[in-house]
């Protein structure tokens, strides 16, 4: 019997949850529950409220999810997440 093929949807993470479990808003209206896939744990990729991912969902169970991947941000000219404000220097 062949697998049954994933549905992949694009939302926008709303609430970080325990146990590496998230609340995302799917672009076509529906609020789920996605966890982290395991190459993004393995990766150690960080996801925050307010970050675009990616969703898989199985056809059987359309209320939870797997976070396969994050979309990087699209805001142009702003620091990226992490760097130091300017202005604020490192001691040697």
């Amino acid at each position: 019997m062949a697998k049954e093929e994933l549905i992949q949807f694009e939302g926008l993470v709303t609430e970080i949850l325990p146990d590496a479990r998230y609340r995302v808003q799917l672009d076509a209206g529906h609020e789920i529950v996605a966890y982290t896939a395991g190459k993004m744990k393995k990766n150690r990729i960080k996801t925050l409220a307010g970050d675009r991912v990616t969703i898989e969902m199985s056809p059987y169970d359309l209320e939870k999810g797997r976070l396969i991947f994050r979309h990087k941000d699209e805001r142009p000219g702003g620091p990226p997440r992490g760097a130091p404000p300017r202005g604020q220097f490192r001691r040697r």
